[in-house]
């Protein structure tokens, strides 16, 4: 497990003490969200119902599955650890750097269903050969011959393909996971705060001259009915009324894992395969 920053343990110590959890329990969770982008995480620790999944703006499971005091509680701490995650630099930087290689082939077996998703960590990993005048990243990842950096200080994005290196201006969003279509243009994309963002419609910024070249489309916070044009690829935006079918059978398929593993009971299974039947 990386160390935590002070400005990281100082965070923890807050959560667990607004919460009444111990700094174990929130270590253990921000641990999970960080291994899932920020935007999901599988855990397993007994002061937070047992073993559970969460996923931002979607579903939230625990052991403990009718707790719903336990299960509103956890769901609130996960959305602030994946808040401080895009805001600060939670863990340290690893004092020797990581080769990329093994990082892509374990992002190849992440996948979140939509596309791709990047291997990430908290910090600077993978080498220092980010331009120094966009400051420290709070986090960084790669995927195949592609590699990315966010710099929260100077609001910049960071993505190297084949080591040319371009430039974006982040704005206002609070950066969580990233992800690459598979197929078709390949287009990488993040999530923040106002749902699925591609990396396209951001700001080109050229360095050393603080100006920024508009990309085809800028400034997708006021366009944002495009974004969210590929409605199941959207981790961020909550269900509708109904949700659709992909959705649905997900969360079925996740219900089965916990069946398998003994969380469920055979009762509760069917009970909650059917209700999620029952909305299709």
């Amino acid at each position: 497990m990386q160390n935590l920053t002070p400005q990281g343990q100082q965070i923890v110590s807050d959560v667990a003490s607004r919460y009444g959890v111990s700094t174990d329990a929130v270590s253990t969770l921000l641990s999970a969200i960080n291994a899932g982008y920020g935007t999901q995480a599988q855990f397993n620790h007994f002061e937070l119902g047992g073993m559970g999944q969460w996923s931002q703006g979607g579903m939230i499971m625990i052991g403990d599955m009718f707790n719903n005091g336990l299960k509103n509680m956890v769901s609130n701490m996960c959305n602030e650890l994946s808040q401080a995650l895009a805001n600060n630099q939670m863990y340290q930087p690893a004092p020797q750097p990581a080769p990329f290689q093994p990082q892509s082939s374990q992002s190849q077996s992440q996948s979140n269903g939509f596309g791709s998703s990047f291997s990430t960590s908290g910090g600077m990993q993978g080498g220092s050969s980010w331009p120094a005048e966009l400051g420290q990243p709070s986090s960084s990842g790669s995927q195949n011959n592609l590699r990315y950096a966010v710099f929260p200080s100077t609001r910049r994005l960071a993505i190297d393909n084949n080591g040319t290196v371009t430039v974006y201006d982040i704005g206002d969003h609070n950066i969580g996971g990233f992800s690459q279509q598979q197929g078709g243009d390949q287009s990488i994309t993040f999530t923040s705060q106002y749902g699925l963002v591609r990396v396209a419609d951001l700001p080109v910024v050229t360095l050393g001259q603080g100006k920024t070249e508009p990309a085809p489309q800028q400034q997708p916070v006021q366009q944002q009915p495009e974004p969210q044009q590929p409605a199941p690829q959207n981790p961020a935006a909550a269900p509708s009324n109904g949700g659709n079918s992909d959705e649905i059978f997900g969360l079925i398929e996740k219900l089965s894992s916990l069946h398998a593993n003994g969380i469920l009971t055979q009762a509760e299974y069917e009970t909650k395969k059917a209700e999620l039947l029952g909305r299709l």
